[in-house]
């Protein structure tokens, strides 16, 4: 119906193009990049979408669009979908509701309708838990604080109604190799670590887990290589970094793992009034399902991580040689 050419949009030669196809919604935002990227190197013939951010190689498909949702699943024959994309920055989603469920709620049973005989993941949130008694396993009750967490709940639900033998991979706040440093809420820290002259306040008060995209990545494409062996791995899993860090604490290690100082970076321990969207204070999750499945990924070290992602974005490329060698 939408006559896409997919011939065009795979890299492969004739000779050998891989049996496995994945789609992967979102692959032009953070988390959708690096999981594009992993399925790629494991061999898989991967077609991304975007919407916003589309661009060569990558389809342009509203996921809000029915037909062209059905056109792409039908056209691709995906095995697998990791559903990626999503409106994930909680002020955003308090100022802008409607978009923002559209996208996180709607989209979500779109993409499930569609998705029989397909392992289908979603990809969720610790926001889902109110943070007031953690760590928190799959079975836990989920009590969103904020409309964002509310949406990815509505979203897991719509998922698993619609498609019972998916599965929804809850993560904790992500950080990778950024487009910009506002990408992510840990790399948008690097602004304020390198201000050096200025003293600046930071959250001290919530616990967060920073993980790293391309652990989660691991993550994903290893469940989708067991779903194809064993159609039984469905349900609620949890991944996370086990570093504990509060906003102030990541700042601090960010400006430790470039040799900079950190001391005018001023901890804050109680939150100011009107912050926008409420936060949960401590939503550890805990992750020994995937563990015991032997689906997990070992955490990439904090700081190993943040300097991959931040490095590009220093004043003075030749300190480069300096932590590298």
């Amino acid at each position: 119906s939408h006559g896409y050419n997919y011939q065009l949009l795979r890299k492969y030669d004739e000779v050998y193009t891989p049996y496995r196809r994945v789609l992967v919604t979102g692959a032009t935002g953070l988390l959708g990049r690096a999981v594009y990227k992993e399925f790629k190197n494991n061999d898989w013939d991967a077609l991304g979408c975007g919407y916003n951010r589309a661009r060569p190689c990558f389809l342009k498909c509203n996921l809000l669009d029915e037909d062209a949702v059905r056109g792409v699943i039908q056209g691709f024959q995906p095995h697998v979908i990791v559903h990626c994309a999503a409106e994930r920055r909680p002020d955003v989603v308090e100022r802008h509701t409607e978009a923002a469920m559209n996208l996180n709620v709607h989209a979500c049973s779109t993409l499930a309708k569609e998705a029989d005989g397909i392992f289908l993941i979603y990809i969720s949130t610790d926001y889902v838990f109110d943070g007031r008694n953690p760590p928190y396993g799959e079975n836990d009750a989920p009590n969103p604080l904020n409309l964002y967490g509310k949406s990815k709940l509505e979203g897991e639900r719509e998922i698993l109604r619609h498609c019972p033998g998916a599965a929804v991979l809850r993560v904790p706040i992500l950080f990778g190799e950024v487009e910009k440093v506002e990408e992510s809420a840990v790399t948008v820290l690097w602004d304020r670590v390198q201000e050096g002259a200025e003293s600046c306040t930071i959250d001290h008060c919530q616990q967060r887990f920073p993980t790293y995209t391309n652990d989660v990545a691991r993550v994903c494409q290893n469940m989708a290589e067991r779903a194809l062996q064993d159609p039984s791995l469905r349900g609620i899993f949890h991944y996370s970094a086990k570093e504990q860090m509060t906003k102030y604490e990541m700042a601090c290690a960010i400006a430790d793992a470039f040799n900079l100082p950190s001391s005018h970076l001023i901890p804050m321990t109680e939150q100011p009034a009107g912050a926008g969207a409420q936060r949960p204070q401590n939503a550890q999750l805990e992750c020994s399902r995937l563990e015991l499945l032997g689906l997990s990924a070992e955490p990439t070290p904090f700081k190993t991580a943040i300097r991959g992602s931040l490095w590009p974005f220093q004043h003075d490329k030749r300190w480069r040689q300096t932590v590298f060698h």
